[in-house]
């Protein structure tokens, strides 16, 4: 007990340096603790007294029949009694550190609940500072904060263990498990629990996942991940069960697919809706089913896919870097979902139509312009371009010659 009094009281003294000058704590706390506090400092008041609470219904649609609710309904038995007989508060939280389920011991409960550290509580620490939950999700692995390490003082008395939880199969970080106590109930074996147990919610993970039409797909059966087309006609596939979706959510996933770092609700709406005067709650619901028919696996702050992501968009441009133009033309299907209003995808859409287009007129190969022209059958200016290529090299002759004449009397009539 002395031991953990004595580093009780080194960890009060850094925090207090830190508070009055910071480079001077720099020697006196682990890095990631002082880059923590450094980060935390710029968004969350000393005196803060709870962490911010999630939107109810946004983190419930996240949580209910997600693969992490599956796994921890399948061992919550085991965790429930690790928290009472240790009587700690243990927590499962979404890749943004939004606390998804907790259960805890009777004291510790209370003292969770005064904090909010409950469902919906925001533990990032840019919500409510330096804290092990944070770290571990942060860092990707495993993490502890003992007393005033931590950065609001509403926490100082206690000590934390997290881990992240990792889907087995695609290896997405799906959140982490953390365990909270009293920091005179810290243990050595703290940190290995809170290993042990995310171990135990990872192997729990459903092997399967369901979708929207009611049936599921065995994971590893096919292509894993996200593969979505977009140019032509609307289709997505994941770990090779087909989603059938609504225009709007095809919409929104088209541009998460497009953004895989993540768009902020502000810039998901700017670019979906434009100008249209449709609320922020109208897009946050579309957000919320389309959740659920990605079992889970689209996170917030910013909206990102959490999964591998293959489009026809990028394999279409990706070819045309490479300059193979005909297997790039064979694979643009046409216009980005015909119809839409979206800005954002109308403005790609023109980009990978334009982008096709110069690069046939630059490289235009007879079989690639009468696959295209099906496509663009107006499109003169690629016909003649082709045209003249084969009559430069002396190749009137061409098999191709008397189609491609054909389509342009057809486009000229």
């Amino acid at each position: 007990m002395d031991e953990l009094l004595e580093r009780r009281r080194a960890a009060l003294s850094a925090w207090s340096t830190f508070v009055e000058d910071g480079d001077r704590a720099a020697t006196l706390v682990r890095p990631e603790i002082l880059d923590s506090w450094q980060r935390s400092g710029t968004t969350v008041a000393r005196d803060v007294v709870e962490a911010p609470l999630a939107d109810e219904a946004e983190t419930r649609s996240f949580w209910d029949g997600s693969p992490l609710q599956v796994a921890v309904e399948r061992v919550e038995e085991e965790l429930r009694r690790t928290a009472e007989d240790g009587d700690l508060v243990l927590a499962v939280t979404d890749p943004d550190t939004r606390v998804l389920w907790t259960y805890g011991g009777r004291v510790m409960r209370r003292k969770a609940e005064s904090v909010n550290f409950v469902v919906g509580g925001r533990w990032d620490d840019r919500s409510v500072g330096t804290n092990a939950l944070d770290l571990a999700n942060r860092l990707d692995r495993p993490a502890m904060v003992f007393s005033a390490e931590h950065y609001a003082p509403i926490v100082h008395n206690w000590v934390c263990w997290a881990a992240p939880v990792h889907d087995p199969v695609s290896g997405a970080k799906l959140g982490v498990l953390d365990i909270s106590t009293t920091w005179e109930r810290t243990h050595p074996i703290g940190l290995a629990t809170a290993r042990v147990l995310a171990r135990l919610v990872e192997q729990a993970l459903p092997s399967t996942r369901h979708y929207v039409d009611g049936t599921s797909v065995t994971e590893g059966v096919a292509e894993p991940g996200l593969v979505l087309s977009v140019l032509g006609t609307a289709e997505a596939r994941v770990d090779g069960q087909r989603l059938l979706l609504n225009r709007r959510q095809s919409e929104i996933l088209a541009l998460l697919a497009l953004h895989p770092d993540g768009l902020s609700l502000e810039q998901l709406h700017a670019m979906l809706y434009g100008d249209h005067a449709v609320t922020f709650s109208t897009l946050k619901a579309e957000v919320s089913h389309l959740r659920h028919a990605l079992a889970g696996q689209l996170a917030s702050r910013p909206y990102r896919l959490l999964m591998p992501i293959a489009t026809d968009v990028d394999h279409v441009l990706g070819l045309l870097r490479r300059g193979d133009v005909a297997a790039a033309v064979d694979a643009y299907g046409g216009d980005l979902l015909p119809g839409t209003e979206s800005p954002a995808l109308v403005q790609m859409g023109e980009y990978v139509a334009v982008a096709v287009r110069e690069a046939l007129l630059a490289d235009p190969q007879p079989d690639a312009v009468l696959h295209y022209i099906e496509l663009a059958p107006y499109d003169t200016a690629v016909l003649e371009a082709c045209l003249l290529r084969l009559r430069a090299e002396g190749r009137e002759h061409h098999p191709a010659v008397p189609l491609l004449k054909a389509r342009l009397a057809v486009a000229d009539a």
